[in-house]
Order: C-alpha cells, then sequence, then structure tokens
C-alpha cells in the first residue's frame, strides 16, 4: 500500500515549494514515519495530495532520488531506500555528526567499568603507572533504529566520566567539557559480518555486513586520551572522502 504525504507547504515561505517538499520528506524518513522500503504515491497523486503542481512535484522527487533517499524501480513505483548516514573522514564524532544534521540520537549503555586497564588498552593509550581507564559499550541509535556499537577506552586523568553522561551526550563532548582538546586520531576502517550478539542489538541478521570502525585519539599536549573499536549497520552508514593526487 503505497504511503501518503502529510507536509505543510507555506506559500508565503521564501523556501521554494518543491524544496519544501524535499525537507518534508526528509524529516519523514529520519524520523521513521517513512520507513524503508516504503512505497510512495505517484506523482500525480502526490502533486493533488499537497495542491501543487506536477513539475513542481517531479523536481522535488527527482532531488530525492539524487540524494539516494528515494529509487523508481519499473513496475514497483517509488520507494524509500535506506537512509544511510554519510561521515566525512575528519575528526568528529558519530554524535556530533548527527546532531549538526538535525538527527537525535540516543544512547543505551550496555556496560560501563572504572578501573585498571587491561594489557591491549593500556599499550594503546601509553599509559604511565597508576592510571586507570573507563571501560564502556554503547549502542547508539535514530529514533527506533540502532546504527552503532560502541566499545571505548578513555584514561581516568584526563575526565570524570559516568554512565549517565555517556546517555546524556557523545564521548567527545564529555571530554570536551573537560577541557579536553582532541588533535589528531589515528583510524582504521574495514568490514566484517554480525555476529549473533551484534546482530541482535543492531536489528540485524546474523552474517550481515557491518562497517568497523578503529581509533585512538590524541589531544594537543600529545596524550593517547581514547581509543575504541566500533561497528555499525553498513545499510545505515557510510564513510566519504575526497582524494588529492600527489
Amino acid at each position: 500500500m503505497a504511503t501518503s504525504l502529510n507536509i505543510p507547504i507555506d506559500r508565503s515561505s521564501p523556501v521554494p515549494l518543491y524544496h519544501q517538499v524535499v525537507q518534508g520528506i526528509e524529516a519523514m524518513i529520519h524520523s521513521g514515519a517513512l520507513e524503508s522500503g516504503s512505497k510512495l504515491e505517484n506523482e500525480i497523486d502526490l502533486a493533488a495530495q499537497l495542491n501543487l503542481s506536477r513539475p513542481t512535484m517531479r523536481k522535488a522527487m527527482d532531488e530525492l532520488v539524487r540524494a539516494g533517499l528515494l529509487v523508481r524501480k519499473r513496475g514497483v513505483g517509488t520507494q524509500v531506500v535506506s537512509s544511510q548516514v554519510r561521515r566525512h573522514l575528519e575528526l568528529s564524532s558519530l554524535y556530533d555528526d548527527l546532531t549538526q544534521s538535525g538527527q537525535k540520537p540516543s544512547t543505551r549503555v550496555l556496560s560501563f567499568r572504572h578501573g585498571p586497564a587491561e594489557d591491549e588498552a593500556a599499550e594503546s593509550l601509553g599509559l604511565p603507572a597508576g592510571v586507570g581507564v573507563y571501560h564502556f559499550t554503547r549502542l547508539r541509535s535514530v529514533g527506533d533504529k540502532p546504527l552503532a556499537l560502541m566499545e571505548n577506552w578513555v584514561r581516568d586523568d584526563v575526565a570524570d566520566i559516568t554512565e549517565e553522561g555517556l546517555r546524556q551526550r557523545g564521548l567527545y563532548q564529555v571530554l570536551r567539557d573537560a577541557g579536553v582538546n582532541i588533535r589528531l586520531a589515528n583510524q582504521r576502517i574495514g568490514a566484517a559480518v554480525a555476529d549473533e550478539r551484534q546482530a541482535e542489538l543492531l536489528h540485524a541478521t546474523v552474517g550481515s555486513a557491518v562497517v568497523t570502525m578503529e581509533r585512538t585519539a590524541v589531544d594537543d599536549t600529545g596524550r593517547n586520551v581514547e581509543t575504541g573499536r566500533h561497528l555499525y549497520r553498513a545499510d545505515s552508514y557510510s564513510f566519504e572522502m575526497t582524494l588529492v593526487q600527489r
């Protein structure tokens, strides 16, 4: 069954009518009101619903198709495709990127421990004697859709970290609020398949593709302040980069 649109159109706004439609459909996709696979009415019917001309509606749909949010299929019609989070390869956090794009991420803290570091984490962070770590795992979602499973270790002499703080804010915001200025990071991106636990948490199928990221961040004093291993649903997440010839 095709989905109708309930988008307010302000004819007195300086925003072009077609772009108001684009913004409205984008908002419905990001909020989950239009789920992946949802079929839309044809352009004539949609134009009639919103009291718009067919060329205006076609221009809006063309832009959404170019943006990768809709797809036209012969014999099926126009459908919503999986909305991906696209991140540029730069020193930012997922939480920051989501909020800056107008989305409302939520965080579930799956585990939280404060104490001595395991050997691997101590080596990655270059911990001096007597310095421990906060070790925690979080599930990041947008709406009701899980997006990322994140495990991190943070040295405990740079910030006081709590479970509540991690639920309310992104890790990098917690560190910034504590006066930590992250300047660079060593990062590795790869791919894997989800095991049973990961698939359950990410609402995916066992063996489905996931994007992996390992990162160790360095502050402006040269300390390795945090290291982490993250998994992202491959159907909802991608990295973007600009390549320059040397």
